[in-house]
């Protein structure tokens, strides 16, 4: 199985990067949404519009796309077991779960706005805006250049 699967890494390769563009531009529009909503008055159609672009945003496109890179990714660490070796790699993981785990955290949040529970302000929804990019730089850095 592992042979049929080299002989296609490449494009396992191709569909990982891809998942990650689509898990990564929504985990950067979502906070901003927060932002957007926590400015909004609860019940009024401006929160509602923000509730269902929320929800489609997450599970239409993040949801999916986390599941994607993560199976995508997997399979080329099925392939190629060695990465497993490098230290690089082992950073990259740790700092694949912080993401992992800001989803997460994302998730509840959405939830909370969903059933009008939301207890934190704009100012906070745009400092953790900045996360998800910032854990991007890094995670790529390590992929690319690999430093050791």
């Amino acid at each position: 199985m592992m042979d049929f699967l080299a002989d296609y890494y490449f494009w396992i390769k191709a569909l990982h990067i891809i998942s990650v563009i689509f898990w990564m531009a929504g985990m950067a529009y979502l906070p901003r949404l927060f932002v957007y909503h926590a400015e909004s008055e609860i019940g009024s159609e401006k929160s509602e519009t923000f509730k269902i672009m929320e929800r489609r945003l997450l599970r239409g496109i993040i949801n999916p796309a986390m599941g994607a890179t993560f199976l995508f990714g997997g399979l080329m660490l099925a392939i190629n077991p060695g990465l497993f070796l490098d230290h690089w790699m082992h950073v990259k993981l740790v700092l694949i779960l912080a993401m992992s785990a800001l989803h997460g955290m994302f998730s509840a949040w959405q939830k909370a706005f969903e059933a009008d529970k939301n207890r934190r302000n704009s100012r906070f929804y745009r400092i953790v805006n900045e996360a998800p990019p910032t854990l991007v730089i890094f995670i790529v850095l390590l992929a690319v250049v690999k430093p050791f």
